[in-house]
């Protein structure tokens, strides 16, 4: 059996009601918190900017790698042009802009 000095006394319980109706309270405000519409939206929100940072993050970084591996097929560690490859992509484009010109100019004749 119990010992009587276990024994409760109503104000003892009624305290202990007390404290856990106010716990209860508190934790059904967080809920309440937590599911609002507008915690939800911003939490949404929050989540949808993380990941588009981190994806635009993604895409500087392979833009920024793609121009560097470009740059680095037509300049040297020095920084001195490659002739070798800078001289034919330069004769194809001013060859390229020759024939678009040409063209446009049989269009308008």
């Amino acid at each position: 059996m119990s010992d009587v000095s276990d024994a409760r006394t109503p104000a003892q319980i009624e305290a202990d009601i007390k404290s856990r109706r106010d716990q209860l309270a508190v934790t059904l405000d967080e809920i309440g918190v937590r599911l609002h519409p507008s915690t939800v939206i911003g939490d949404a929100k929050a989540k949808v900017a993380s990941a588009v940072d981190q994806t635009a993050g993604r895409a500087f970084v392979a833009v920024n790698r793609g121009v560097s591996d470009v740059k680095a097929q037509f300049v040297d560690e020095d920084g001195a042009p490659r002739l070798e490859r800078v001289v034919p992509v330069a004769l194809v484009v001013v060859g390229l802009v020759g024939l678009l010109a040409l063209n446009a100019k049989r269009r308008r004749g």
